[in-house]
Protein backbone atom coordinates (compact mmCIF):
# COMPACT_ATOMS: atom_id res chain seq x y z
CA UNK A 1 0.00 0.00 0.00
CA UNK A 2 2.21 2.79 -1.30
CA UNK A 3 -0.29 5.18 -2.91
CA UNK A 4 -2.92 7.26 -1.18
CA UNK A 5 -6.68 7.15 -1.64
CA UNK A 6 -8.33 10.43 -0.62
CA UNK A 7 -11.98 10.83 0.33
CA UNK A 8 -14.16 13.71 1.47
CA UNK A 9 -16.39 12.97 4.48
CA UNK A 10 -17.85 16.32 5.65
CA UNK A 11 -19.98 14.58 8.31
CA UNK A 12 -16.78 13.88 10.24
CA UNK A 13 -17.25 16.48 13.00
CA UNK A 14 -20.79 15.31 13.77
CA UNK A 15 -19.77 11.65 13.54
CA UNK A 16 -16.95 12.30 16.01
CA UNK A 17 -19.43 13.96 18.39
CA UNK A 18 -21.80 11.00 18.09
CA UNK A 19 -18.87 8.54 18.33
CA UNK A 20 -20.72 5.39 17.35
CA UNK A 21 -20.07 3.16 14.31
CA UNK A 22 -23.70 3.54 13.25
CA UNK A 23 -23.98 7.32 12.98
CA UNK A 24 -26.04 8.37 9.95
CA UNK A 25 -25.63 12.00 8.81
CA UNK A 26 -28.50 14.28 7.78
CA UNK A 27 -29.59 14.17 4.15
CA UNK A 28 -28.07 17.59 3.37
CA UNK A 29 -24.65 16.52 4.64
CA UNK A 30 -24.83 13.37 2.52
CA UNK A 31 -25.61 15.59 -0.46
CA UNK A 32 -22.65 17.82 0.37
CA UNK A 33 -20.37 14.78 0.51
CA UNK A 34 -21.57 13.67 -2.91
CA UNK A 35 -21.36 17.06 -4.64
CA UNK A 36 -17.95 17.92 -3.15
CA UNK A 37 -16.42 14.42 -3.30
CA UNK A 38 -14.23 15.69 -6.16
CA UNK A 39 -12.56 18.34 -3.98
CA UNK A 40 -9.54 16.16 -2.99
CA UNK A 41 -8.49 16.10 -6.66
CA UNK A 42 -7.00 19.54 -5.94
CA UNK A 43 -5.17 18.84 -2.66
CA UNK A 44 -4.17 15.19 -3.08
CA UNK A 45 -0.52 14.35 -3.54
CA UNK A 46 0.45 13.99 -7.20
CA UNK A 47 -0.82 10.77 -8.86
CA UNK A 48 -2.84 9.80 -5.77
CA UNK A 49 -6.36 8.42 -6.09
CA UNK A 50 -9.60 10.15 -5.08
CA UNK A 51 -12.88 8.36 -4.31
CA UNK A 52 -15.63 10.29 -6.10
CA UNK A 53 -19.41 9.92 -6.13
CA UNK A 54 -19.82 9.65 -9.92
CA UNK A 55 -16.83 8.46 -11.98
CA UNK A 56 -18.50 9.33 -15.28
CA UNK A 57 -19.10 12.90 -14.13
CA UNK A 58 -15.54 13.05 -12.84
CA UNK A 59 -14.12 11.96 -16.19
CA UNK A 60 -15.94 14.72 -18.09
CA UNK A 61 -15.03 17.27 -15.39
CA UNK A 62 -11.32 16.42 -15.57
CA UNK A 63 -11.42 16.58 -19.37
CA UNK A 64 -12.93 20.07 -19.13
CA UNK A 65 -10.18 21.15 -16.68
CA UNK A 66 -7.52 19.81 -19.04
CA UNK A 67 -9.05 21.71 -21.98
CA UNK A 68 -8.72 24.88 -19.89
CA UNK A 69 -5.04 24.18 -19.23
CA UNK A 70 -5.45 23.11 -15.59
CA UNK A 71 -4.33 19.68 -14.43
CA UNK A 72 -5.43 18.51 -10.94
CA UNK A 73 -2.92 16.34 -9.09
CA UNK A 74 -5.42 13.62 -8.14
CA UNK A 75 -6.74 10.71 -10.18
CA UNK A 76 -10.27 9.28 -10.02
CA UNK A 77 -10.58 5.98 -8.15
CA UNK A 78 -13.34 3.57 -9.11
CA UNK A 79 -13.26 1.35 -6.00
CA UNK A 80 -11.77 0.98 -2.51
CA UNK A 81 -8.37 -0.09 -3.73
CA UNK A 82 -5.84 -1.50 -1.28
CA UNK A 83 -4.18 1.81 -0.56
CA UNK A 84 -3.42 4.06 2.35
CA UNK A 85 -6.58 6.05 3.01
CA UNK A 86 -6.59 9.79 3.67
CA UNK A 87 -10.07 11.03 4.67
CA UNK A 88 -11.19 14.54 5.63
CA UNK A 89 -11.11 13.14 9.17
CA UNK A 90 -11.22 9.81 11.01
CA UNK A 91 -14.26 8.71 13.05
CA UNK A 92 -15.93 5.40 14.04
CA UNK A 93 -18.68 5.68 11.40
CA UNK A 94 -16.14 5.96 8.59
CA UNK A 95 -14.10 3.05 9.95
CA UNK A 96 -17.27 0.95 10.13
CA UNK A 97 -18.11 1.89 6.53
CA UNK A 98 -14.63 0.90 5.33
CA UNK A 99 -14.73 -2.34 7.30
CA UNK A 100 -18.07 -3.19 5.69
CA UNK A 101 -16.54 -2.71 2.24
CA UNK A 102 -13.77 -5.19 3.02
CA UNK A 103 -10.99 -2.62 3.43
CA UNK A 104 -7.96 -4.01 5.26
CA UNK A 105 -7.67 -3.08 8.96
CA UNK A 106 -4.18 -1.78 8.20
CA UNK A 107 -5.81 1.11 6.32
CA UNK A 108 -7.67 2.70 9.24
CA UNK A 109 -7.15 3.49 12.95
CA UNK A 110 -8.20 1.05 15.65
CA UNK A 111 -10.57 1.82 18.55
CA UNK A 112 -7.83 3.18 20.83
CA UNK A 113 -6.55 5.47 18.07
CA UNK A 114 -10.08 6.77 17.45
CA UNK A 115 -10.57 7.51 21.15
CA UNK A 116 -7.31 9.46 21.14
CA UNK A 117 -8.39 11.42 18.04
CA UNK A 118 -11.68 12.30 19.72
CA UNK A 119 -9.91 13.40 22.90
CA UNK A 120 -7.49 15.59 20.97
CA UNK A 121 -10.33 17.05 18.86
CA UNK A 122 -12.37 18.22 21.86
CA UNK A 123 -12.70 21.95 22.49
CA UNK A 124 -11.34 21.28 25.99
CA UNK A 125 -7.87 21.27 24.40
CA UNK A 126 -8.24 25.00 23.71
CA UNK A 127 -8.41 25.60 27.46
CA UNK A 128 -5.04 23.90 27.87
CA UNK A 129 -3.45 25.73 24.94
CA UNK A 130 -4.67 29.21 25.94
CA UNK A 131 -2.99 28.87 29.33
CA UNK A 132 0.39 28.90 27.52
CA UNK A 133 -0.03 32.44 26.11
CA UNK A 134 -0.15 34.57 29.25
CA UNK A 135 3.30 36.10 28.74
CA UNK A 136 2.80 37.27 25.13
CA UNK A 137 1.66 40.87 24.53
CA UNK A 138 -1.41 41.81 22.47
CA UNK A 139 -3.15 38.50 23.25
CA UNK A 140 -6.68 37.76 24.47
CA UNK A 141 -8.63 34.54 24.93
CA UNK A 142 -10.27 32.67 27.76
CA UNK A 143 -12.19 29.40 27.78
CA UNK A 144 -13.50 27.21 30.60
CA UNK A 145 -15.16 23.82 30.77
CA UNK A 146 -18.42 23.89 32.72
CA UNK A 147 -19.52 20.56 34.19
CA UNK A 148 -22.86 21.69 35.67
CA UNK A 149 -25.63 24.22 35.05
CA UNK A 150 -24.36 26.12 38.10
CA UNK A 151 -20.89 26.35 36.52
CA UNK A 152 -22.45 27.89 33.40
CA UNK A 153 -24.50 30.38 35.41
CA UNK A 154 -21.48 31.41 37.49
CA UNK A 155 -19.29 31.93 34.44
CA UNK A 156 -22.03 33.90 32.69
CA UNK A 157 -22.42 36.03 35.81
CA UNK A 158 -18.73 36.92 35.64
CA UNK A 159 -18.46 37.58 31.91
CA UNK A 160 -21.91 38.82 30.89
CA UNK A 161 -22.55 37.89 27.26
CA UNK A 162 -21.16 34.40 26.75
CA UNK A 163 -20.60 31.96 23.92
CA UNK A 164 -21.44 28.38 24.89
CA UNK A 165 -19.97 25.59 22.77
CA UNK A 166 -20.51 21.85 22.86
CA UNK A 167 -17.12 20.09 23.18
CA UNK A 168 -17.66 18.29 19.87
CA UNK A 169 -19.77 19.62 17.00
CA UNK A 170 -19.68 20.53 13.34
CA UNK A 171 -18.54 23.86 11.91
CA UNK A 172 -20.88 26.62 13.04
CA UNK A 173 -22.99 24.12 15.00
CA UNK A 174 -23.23 23.52 18.73
CA UNK A 175 -22.76 27.24 19.52
CA UNK A 176 -25.10 29.49 21.46
CA UNK A 177 -24.80 33.14 22.47
CA UNK A 178 -26.38 33.76 25.87
CA UNK A 179 -26.48 36.32 28.67
CA UNK A 180 -28.14 36.51 32.09
CA UNK A 181 -31.06 38.38 30.50
CA UNK A 182 -31.55 35.95 27.59
CA UNK A 183 -31.39 32.76 29.69
CA UNK A 184 -34.59 30.70 29.34
CA UNK A 185 -35.84 27.22 30.15
CA UNK A 186 -35.19 26.23 26.54
CA UNK A 187 -31.57 27.40 26.83
CA UNK A 188 -31.16 25.54 30.10
CA UNK A 189 -32.58 22.40 28.49
CA UNK A 190 -30.10 22.66 25.60
CA UNK A 191 -27.19 23.18 28.00
CA UNK A 192 -28.32 20.26 30.19
CA UNK A 193 -28.50 17.97 27.15
CA UNK A 194 -24.97 18.88 26.03
CA UNK A 195 -23.60 18.31 29.54
CA UNK A 196 -25.45 14.98 29.78
CA UNK A 197 -24.32 13.66 26.39
CA UNK A 198 -20.81 15.12 26.18
CA UNK A 199 -19.77 15.45 29.82
CA UNK A 200 -19.59 19.24 29.90
CA UNK A 201 -19.93 22.44 27.92
CA UNK A 202 -17.43 25.16 27.01
CA UNK A 203 -17.88 28.78 28.03
CA UNK A 204 -16.11 31.77 26.49
CA UNK A 205 -16.55 35.55 26.76
CA UNK A 206 -18.06 37.30 23.74
CA UNK A 207 -15.23 39.09 21.91
CA UNK A 208 -15.49 42.02 19.51
CA UNK A 209 -14.17 40.22 16.43
CA UNK A 210 -12.52 42.21 13.64
CA UNK A 211 -11.45 39.35 11.35
CA UNK A 212 -11.04 35.57 11.22
CA UNK A 213 -7.80 33.84 10.33
CA UNK A 214 -6.01 30.59 11.04
CA UNK A 215 -2.59 29.05 11.16
CA UNK A 216 -2.32 25.69 9.45
CA UNK A 217 0.07 22.94 10.53
CA UNK A 218 1.17 19.45 9.53
CA UNK A 219 1.89 16.68 12.06
CA UNK A 220 4.06 13.89 10.70
CA UNK A 221 3.10 11.25 13.28
CA UNK A 222 6.71 11.04 14.48
CA UNK A 223 6.73 13.85 17.04
CA UNK A 224 7.17 16.52 14.36
CA UNK A 225 4.84 19.49 13.74
CA UNK A 226 5.52 22.11 11.06
CA UNK A 227 3.85 25.35 10.00
CA UNK A 228 1.94 24.91 6.71
CA UNK A 229 0.72 28.46 6.07
CA UNK A 230 -1.92 31.04 6.89
CA UNK A 231 -5.65 31.03 6.19
CA UNK A 232 -7.66 34.26 5.95
CA UNK A 233 -11.33 33.34 5.84
CA UNK A 234 -14.88 34.61 6.29
CA UNK A 235 -17.89 33.09 8.06
CA UNK A 236 -21.56 34.01 8.14
CA UNK A 237 -23.43 35.33 11.19
CA UNK A 238 -23.94 31.75 12.43
CA UNK A 239 -20.24 30.87 12.22
CA UNK A 240 -20.62 28.75 9.07
CA UNK A 241 -17.69 28.80 6.67
CA UNK A 242 -18.13 30.96 3.54
CA UNK A 243 -14.80 31.52 1.79
CA UNK A 244 -11.02 31.86 1.94
CA UNK A 245 -8.97 34.60 0.38
CA UNK A 246 -6.39 33.29 -2.09
CA UNK A 247 -3.24 35.15 -1.12
CA UNK A 248 0.43 34.38 -0.51
CA UNK A 249 1.41 34.01 3.14
CA UNK A 250 3.47 37.20 3.02
CA UNK A 251 0.40 39.20 1.94
CA UNK A 252 -1.77 37.67 4.67
CA UNK A 253 0.90 38.61 7.22
CA UNK A 254 0.98 42.14 5.81
CA UNK A 255 -2.79 42.48 6.20
CA UNK A 256 -2.77 41.09 9.74
CA UNK A 257 0.13 43.37 10.67
CA UNK A 258 -2.18 46.34 10.07
CA UNK A 259 -3.79 45.27 13.35
CA UNK A 260 -1.04 43.64 15.41
CA UNK A 261 2.77 43.56 15.17
CA UNK A 262 4.42 40.82 13.12
CA UNK A 263 6.35 40.01 16.30
CA UNK A 264 3.09 38.96 17.96
CA UNK A 265 2.10 36.70 15.04
CA UNK A 266 5.51 35.04 15.00
CA UNK A 267 5.48 34.52 18.77
CA UNK A 268 2.02 32.95 18.51
CA UNK A 269 3.22 30.62 15.76
CA UNK A 270 6.29 29.48 17.72
CA UNK A 271 4.28 28.98 20.92
CA UNK A 272 1.66 26.97 19.05
CA UNK A 273 4.30 24.74 17.48
CA UNK A 274 5.53 23.96 20.98
CA UNK A 275 2.00 23.41 22.35
CA UNK A 276 0.90 21.18 19.48
CA UNK A 277 4.05 19.09 19.66
CA UNK A 278 3.48 18.57 23.38
CA UNK A 279 -0.23 17.86 22.91
CA UNK A 280 -0.12 15.49 19.94
CA UNK A 281 3.36 13.97 20.06
CA UNK A 282 3.21 11.09 17.60
CA UNK A 283 -0.53 10.47 18.08
CA UNK A 284 -1.73 12.22 14.92
CA UNK A 285 -0.66 12.34 11.29
CA UNK A 286 -2.03 14.92 8.89
CA UNK A 287 -3.02 18.54 8.53
CA UNK A 288 -4.69 20.52 11.28
CA UNK A 289 -5.78 24.13 11.64
CA UNK A 290 -5.93 26.49 14.60
CA UNK A 291 -8.66 29.10 14.12
CA UNK A 292 -7.88 32.56 15.48
CA UNK A 293 -9.30 36.06 15.34
CA UNK A 294 -8.23 39.65 15.65
CA UNK A 295 -10.34 41.39 18.30
CA UNK A 296 -10.88 44.99 19.33
CA UNK A 297 -10.44 45.42 23.08
CA UNK A 298 -11.15 48.99 24.10
CA UNK A 299 -9.59 50.39 20.94
CA UNK A 300 -6.55 48.09 20.91
CA UNK A 301 -6.28 45.23 18.45
CA UNK A 302 -5.30 41.88 19.96
CA UNK A 303 -5.05 38.26 18.78
CA UNK A 304 -7.12 35.38 20.12
CA UNK A 305 -4.61 32.57 19.39
CA UNK A 306 -6.82 29.49 19.79
CA UNK A 307 -10.53 29.81 19.09
CA UNK A 308 -10.69 26.23 17.85
CA UNK A 309 -8.39 23.38 16.83
CA UNK A 310 -9.53 21.46 13.74
CA UNK A 311 -7.72 18.13 13.93
CA UNK A 312 -8.49 17.21 10.31
CA UNK A 313 -8.19 18.46 6.79
CA UNK A 314 -9.95 21.81 6.46
CA UNK A 315 -10.90 24.42 3.87
CA UNK A 316 -8.05 26.69 4.94
CA UNK A 317 -5.49 24.05 3.99
CA UNK A 318 -7.32 23.32 0.72
CA UNK A 319 -7.24 26.99 -0.26
CA UNK A 320 -3.58 27.30 0.83
CA UNK A 321 -2.51 24.30 -1.26
CA UNK A 322 -4.65 25.41 -4.21
CA UNK A 323 -3.08 28.86 -4.27
CA UNK A 324 0.45 27.51 -3.96
CA UNK A 325 -0.06 24.88 -6.68
CA UNK A 326 -2.37 26.45 -9.23
CA UNK A 327 -2.46 30.26 -8.94
CA UNK A 328 0.13 32.59 -10.48
CA UNK A 329 2.21 34.28 -7.75
CA UNK A 330 1.15 37.75 -8.95
CA UNK A 331 -2.59 36.93 -8.79
CA UNK A 332 -5.07 36.80 -5.91
CA UNK A 333 -8.70 35.88 -5.39
CA UNK A 334 -11.14 33.88 -3.33
CA UNK A 335 -11.97 30.22 -2.77
CA UNK A 336 -15.69 29.72 -2.16
CA UNK A 337 -17.89 26.86 -0.97
CA UNK A 338 -21.51 27.66 -1.77
CA UNK A 339 -24.80 26.00 -0.90
CA UNK A 340 -27.69 26.39 -3.35
CA UNK A 341 -31.30 26.01 -2.24
CA UNK A 342 -32.84 24.63 -5.45
CA UNK A 343 -31.95 22.64 -8.55
CA UNK A 344 -30.78 24.78 -11.42
CA UNK A 345 -29.35 27.62 -9.30
CA UNK A 346 -25.78 26.32 -9.33
CA UNK A 347 -25.56 25.68 -13.06
CA UNK A 348 -27.15 29.04 -13.87
CA UNK A 349 -24.52 30.83 -11.78
CA UNK A 350 -21.79 28.57 -13.21
CA UNK A 351 -22.62 29.57 -16.80
CA UNK A 352 -22.88 33.25 -15.84
CA UNK A 353 -19.47 33.30 -14.13
CA UNK A 354 -17.84 31.43 -17.02
CA UNK A 355 -19.13 34.12 -19.40
CA UNK A 356 -18.28 37.05 -17.12
CA UNK A 357 -14.85 35.82 -15.97
CA UNK A 358 -13.26 33.51 -18.56
CA UNK A 359 -10.25 31.60 -17.28
CA UNK A 360 -6.76 32.73 -18.27
CA UNK A 361 -3.88 30.33 -17.60
CA UNK A 362 -0.13 30.92 -17.90
CA UNK A 363 2.21 28.73 -19.94
CA UNK A 364 3.24 27.14 -16.63
CA UNK A 365 -0.34 26.02 -16.00
CA UNK A 366 -1.12 28.60 -13.30
CA UNK A 367 -4.27 30.68 -13.16
CA UNK A 368 -3.75 34.35 -14.02
CA UNK A 369 -7.38 35.37 -13.71
CA UNK A 370 -10.94 34.16 -14.13
CA UNK A 371 -13.44 31.69 -12.72
CA UNK A 372 -12.92 27.95 -12.25
CA UNK A 373 -15.25 25.44 -10.64
CA UNK A 374 -13.36 22.89 -8.56
CA UNK A 375 -16.26 20.45 -8.58
CA UNK A 376 -18.64 19.34 -11.37
CA UNK A 377 -21.78 21.42 -11.84
CA UNK A 378 -24.98 19.90 -13.21
CA UNK A 379 -28.63 20.89 -12.94
CA UNK A 380 -29.05 18.98 -9.64
CA UNK A 381 -25.95 20.44 -7.94
CA UNK A 382 -26.58 21.88 -4.46
CA UNK A 383 -22.98 22.31 -3.22
CA UNK A 384 -20.11 23.72 -5.22
CA UNK A 385 -16.50 24.77 -4.60
CA UNK A 386 -15.01 27.32 -6.98
CA UNK A 387 -12.38 30.05 -7.27
CA UNK A 388 -12.43 33.56 -8.70
CA UNK A 389 -8.99 34.96 -9.46
CA UNK A 390 -7.83 38.46 -10.39
CA UNK A 391 -4.57 39.42 -12.04
CA UNK A 392 -2.54 41.22 -9.40
CA UNK A 393 0.12 42.77 -11.63
CA UNK A 394 0.35 46.47 -10.98
CA UNK A 395 -1.32 46.25 -7.55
Amino acid sequence: MNRWLYLFNPEHDMALANFTPYYHPPREIIRMGQDLSYLPLWYAEEDSWVKVFDTGLSTSFLAECTSLGIHPYGLTATAWEEMRISPWGWDPALVNQLRGKGVSAESYPDEMDLMRIRFLSGRQRCVEVLKQFGDIERICGKAVECLTISDVRNFMGETGETILKSPWSGSGRGLLRVSPTSWTQNVEGWVARIIRTQGGIMGEPLYNKVCDFAMEFYADGNSGVSFAGYSLFETDTHGNYKLNLLLPDVEIERRLSEYVPLKTLHEVRMRLLSCLLSLFGGDYTGYLGVDMMVCDESGEYVVHPCVEINLRMNMGVVSRLFFDRYVAPSSFGKYVVEHFQADGEAIEKHHRLMAESPLSVSDEGRILQGYLSLTPVVSETRYQAYVEVENGEGR
